[in-house]
């Protein structure tokens, strides 16, 4: 995961200060892209822990759709808890895009509310038509913004067939360098390991593109820690043979994990 201490030296090196939302205050830089080749391991930061058990359980929370950290994640993960209502939810926010995508159809003057399943359409896409261009996933719907506990960070997922390969690019509105970054390439390595074996493809490379790539001023130090650790092996990553929307916890296993010790970093709210 040198990519991954390549990143955070280029803001350290490179960043400006710059305000935020939740008034922490940044280095800042706009623009970047990191590449990670799953044929290599699955890119797990190895210099610290990451938990990728609260990876798995929140990807699958997206994939069911959910909007609610009651709705089997509060236990698991309390990444969403400072967002969330007194009664647990979040709003429409990446689970709900991803699975029920609103649309208004015209039936006869009377317009009556359907939804589209953008991750079932894009995997029947991938085996229909890999050679589409637009093997797309949006998670940032305009409309729907201000009813958000909090809008997607990573907005916007594209699929790319080639010889066999399943790759995917992400891109990421805001990226939290410390805290964020990590899961995030953890995450979607994952969604696409997982669609490329539903659609008998090898994972390739996740693209990972940044916007706003940002470094909190009171975790300047943890990174710095993090910078003067060897990354380790990259582990490997074990899939049950089920199609994307069957997967449950049990079925999602990583091996050979090695890791420098755990770095605690303060999330900004």
């Amino acid at each position: 995961m040198q990519q991954y201490l390549d990143l955070v030296r280029h803001v350290l090196e490179h960043g400006e200060t710059k305000k935020d939302r939740t008034g922490t205050g940044t280095m800042s830089v706009f623009g970047y892209q990191s590449r990670y080749d799953l044929r290599q391991g699955f890119p797990l930061v190895t210099t610290k822990k990451v938990l990728f058990d609260a990876v798995v359980h929140e990807l699958l929370w997206f994939l069911r759709g959910a909007t609610n950290i009651n709705d089997g994640l509060k236990q698991h993960t309390p990444i969403w808890n400072a967002w969330a209502d007194a009664s647990g939810e979040l709003g429409p926010i990446y689970g709900y895009q991803w699975r029920q995508w609103e649309k208004f159809v015209d039936q006869g003057g009377v317009y009556a509310r359907e939804h589209i399943d953008q991750i079932t359409q894009v995997i029947a896409m991938i085996k229909k038509s890999p050679d589409s261009r637009r093997l797309i996933v949006s998670a940032w719907n305009v409309a729907d913004i201000e009813r958000m506990a909090l809008p997607p960070c990573h907005a916007f997922f594209q699929f790319y067939v080639v010889n066999g390969r399943l790759d995917c690019q992400l891109y990421q509105r805001s990226a939290d360098i410390a805290l964020g970054v990590p899961f995030n390439i953890a995450s979607y390595a994952l969604l696409l390991s997982m669609v490329a074996h539903e659609c008998g493809l090898t994972p390739g490379i996740f693209v990972h593109t940044l916007g706003d790539a940002h470094i909190y001023l009171n975790h300047l130090d943890g990174l710095k820690e993090q910078l003067t650790r060897s990354p380790k092996p990259l582990p490997r990553l074990d899939l049950a043979g089920k199609t994307v929307l069957e997967y449950r916890f049990e079925d999602i296993r990583l091996s050979g994990y090695e890791h420098h010790p755990f770095i605690k970093f303060p999330i900004a709210v």
